[in-house]
């Protein structure tokens, strides 16, 4: 079992950038593949991202592919959403998520994939 800990959300203005980290307890967070998701006021959930266990294949959803990165760190337990060039539409609570899996290449991108959620952070773009 993983707990999930978003952290780094905040205000900012169009055009701006932020971090948000994701911080998993547990000792096999390396075998976890990892996703990135968001709920914008009115909107269903959506995928961000996505990356799998080693971080070597990583998914983004076209609407942030360029601003986005997505990376992690499995001997600190850790994931990251770095964003740029963020826009008032990025407005949303980010939340990461966690799915158990062995199979090395894959990474997920359906949320009822995942069965480990964090609590989510808030991410308002100004503009």
């Amino acid at each position: 079992q993983v707990q999930l800990v978003e952290s780094g959300g905040g205000l900012v203005q169009a055009g701006g950038s932020l971090k948000l980290s994701c911080a998993a307890s547990g000792r096999t967070f390396g075998s976890y593949a990892m996703g990135w998701f968001r709920r914008a006021p009115g909107k269903e959930r959506e995928v961000v991202g996505a990356i799998n266990l080693s971080g070597g294949r990583i998914y983004y959803v076209d609407s942030v592919k360029g601003r986005f990165t997505i990376s992690r760190d499995n001997a600190k337990n850790m994931m990251y959403l770095q964003m740029h060039s963020l826009k008032t539409e990025d407005t949303a609570v980010y939340y990461c998520a966690a799915r158990l899996t062995t199979i090395a290449g894959s990474y997920y991108i359906r949320d009822d994939e995942y069965g480990y959620w964090g609590q989510g952070t808030q991410v308002t773009v100004s503009s």
